[in-house]
């Protein structure tokens, strides 16, 4: 069974739950950025939550399976046709032999998961079928013209809707107290939390650089690199924050001022240039 690609937007990469566990040997663990909708979009149609499926940013993707395959969406609000007939979010759909699944562009957040009965099975890489972006490790990105192998799929899934919904306007994540919180001017945690902060253009699958108020430093001397973490907030000299997602370092010479609880993180992951964003403690 194979599922070919007509058309992908940039940013289509294949992904798992990642390859946690390696930051000891300069590996980032890479994966699912809203790790979330790909555990739903693989329960739905009845993969395990390991296996790996399409991450489409913004949308824009077209494929054509060569037999019968039950197929999920979940994610960004985008709108999904097979051939011209709508496909929801979040529910498992048959789509049949020669037929074509088609995205459009989302309305509101930016990542949406494809998954497929059987999971996409191209050759793991340390454990992982996911793509690094950074690094360049796992399978390369997903482009028109590619034919991906998908595995042999377990008995048909209930055709039932996920209870989850992609969440409009401002977000707000919370976040505990980063280990290098005394490099900062006093009222710096108060600026960060009591601050609404945008999504900056420079936004991808390595960080989300956020625009608002200067956090203060009061010491200002280098700090040798130390270990990094997903969801660390990173403070440059511009005092404009950058949280970092799956694909971002494992080292990095700026303070940490807090970091993202693990239970928020898949709120990163959905967020796009000029949305809202609030940090709680």
């Amino acid at each position: 069974m194979s599922l070919r690609v007509l058309a992908a937007s940039p940013g289509t990469t294949i992904q798992d739950l990642g390859r946690p566990g390696l930051r000891a040997i300069g590996i980032a663990p890479s994966g699912a950025v809203d790790q979330g909708a790909l555990r739903v979009a693989n329960r739905l149609v009845g993969n395990p939550e390991t296996a790996a499926a399409l991450e489409i940013t913004l949308g824009g993707l077209r494929v054509r399976s060569d037999v019968d395959a039950w197929v999920c969406l979940a994610g960004a609000a985008v709108p999904a046709w097979i051939d011209d007939r709508p496909v929801d979010l979040w529910r498992a759909t048959l789509l049949r032999a020669g037929r074509e699944l088609t995205l459009g562009i989302a309305d509101h957040g930016v990542r949406v998961y494809l998954a497929v009965a059987g999971g996409i099975a191209v050759a793991p890489v340390l454990g992982s079928r996911a793509t690094d972006t950074m690094s360049g490790l796992g399978p390369d990105p997903v482009v028109a013209g590619v034919v991906l192998p998908v595995g042999p799929p377990a008995p048909p899934p209930p055709n039932d809707v996920a209870p989850w919904t992609t969440p409009r306007g401002p977000a707000t994540v919370r976040v505990r107290r980063g280990p290098r919180l005394d490099r900062f001017a006093p009222e710096a945690w108060r600026v960060l939390t009591g601050s609404e902060w945008t999504v900056s253009a420079q936004a991808d699958r390595v960080g989300v650089r956020l625009d608002g108020p200067q956090l203060s430093r009061a010491d200002t001397t280098e700090l040798p690199s130390e270990g990094m973490v997903i969801g660390a907030l990173q403070v440059p000299p511009s005092g404009r924050p950058v949280i970092l997602l799956a694909d971002g370092p494992v080292t990095g010479g700026y303070p940490v001022i807090a970091v993202v609880a693990a239970a928020d993180r898949d709120v990163l992951g959905q967020l796009r240039p000029g949305d809202r964003l609030r940090l709680r403690e």
